[in-house]
């Protein structure tokens, strides 16, 4: 029997994957706009978010939440790590018990810092939870460029189940049960993606972007195995890959705010002028908070927050960053 999924978050990379996945099950999408609604059961497009992209025609979306909720067998959460808590409590009233929930979201919950997954065992305790990650571009997918993800559970045999689910065509999907690895590379590439962002916004050149992004992952694998997850998940799709591409794609969104905040621009208006959620600017103080807790050198973090939060300025940021001592490259800092 084919398993129903539902999709939670009108966005571009939720509807991409509600695309995706309609082509293998029955698919629903739940949006808040009746008018994105419309526009993807008529047209199917969301040309707010994937302008010019063309969606499945096997995708149906849904106004009525309790409706989405209630039909799923599978659900996947594709709405904003600060807005997670708030649908997923919602969720609880509709969601059938043992039903998994998938999250789509790269980012750490603000007050809490804590990632999806464990917000859904909090909120849905005895829902398996997981994580779709990797370097995913929502218009290249649904251009029908080749990509790679990762789905990770704890549970080998249902991610191994779940897996055929995501899986299409060109879009190859691998399984991973290093939960907080995966989702820990999602979060932190997007803050290293602000920093190479500012050094593009600065005319810094291609050597300051690979030794930023080199520096990023040695940065974010130092946390990430702090926190428990694996070193080998942080050389892979929800790793370097993911990392790769926010940082050097002009569609990712973390890379575009550093850019312009090198140009010179204010956060607010940068801020301002998107539709679609920069995830980085918002874990940033989480990340730091778990640096401080666990004793962390995060020098990159540490001054994109100062660039953030603090007043400082994208070339105080580097020039903080040349002012550090290099010791040898093997060690943890």
């Amino acid at each position: 029997m084919q398993l129903r999924a539902t999709v939670l978050g009108g966005g571009s990379w939720g509807t991409t994957v509600a695309s995706m996945v309609s082509r293998n099950t029955p698919t629903q999408i739940w949006a808040r706009n009746p008018d994105t609604v419309d526009e993807i059961n008529r047209n199917h497009s969301n040309e707010a978010y994937l302008p010019g992209a063309r969606l499945s025609p096997r995708l149906n979306a849904t106004a009525d939440f309790e409706e989405a909720v209630s039909s799923a067998d599978v659900l996947i959460m594709g709405v904003p790590a600060q807005t997670f808590r708030v649908t997923l409590t919602e969720v609880k009233r509709y969601l059938r018990p043992w039903v998994p929930v998938i999250s789509l979201s790269k980012g750490l919950e603000q007050g809490t810092k804590l990632r999806m997954t464990q917000i859904i065992d909090e909120i849905l305790p005895g829902h398996p939870p997981g994580v779709l990650s990797g370097p995913n571009l929502a218009r290249e997918i649904l251009a029908g460029n080749a990509a790679a993800s990762v789905i990770a559970m704890e549970d080998d045999t249902i991610v191994r189940h779940l897996k055929e689910v995501f899986g299409s065509g060109l879009f190859r999907v691998y399984t991973n049960t290093d939960v907080i690895g995966c989702e820990l590379g999602g979060a932190l590439k997007n803050v290293v993606a602000i920093a190479v962002g500012m050094g593009d916004g600065l005319n810094a050149g291609d050597n300051t972007r690979a030794a930023v992004i080199t520096r990023g992952l040695a940065e974010l694998t130092r946390m990430g195995i702090a926190l428990g997850g694996r070193a080998s998940t942080f050389a892979g799709l929800a790793g370097m890959g993911d990392l790769v591409a926010t940082c050097t794609s002009p569609q990712s969104r973390n890379r575009h705010v550093g850019e312009k905040l090198g140009q010179g621009q204010a956060l607010d208006d940068i801020i301002a002028e998107m539709n679609m959620v920069a995830e980085g600017v918002k874990s940033v103080p989480a990340v730091m908070e778990l640096a401080a807790e666990h004793d962390i050198d995060m020098p990159i973090t540490y001054e994109v927050h100062r660039v953030l939060y603090e007043a400082g300025t994208p070339g105080q940021a580097f020039r903080g960053l040349l002012r550090r001592e290099s010791g040898s490259e093997a060690d943890p800092a």
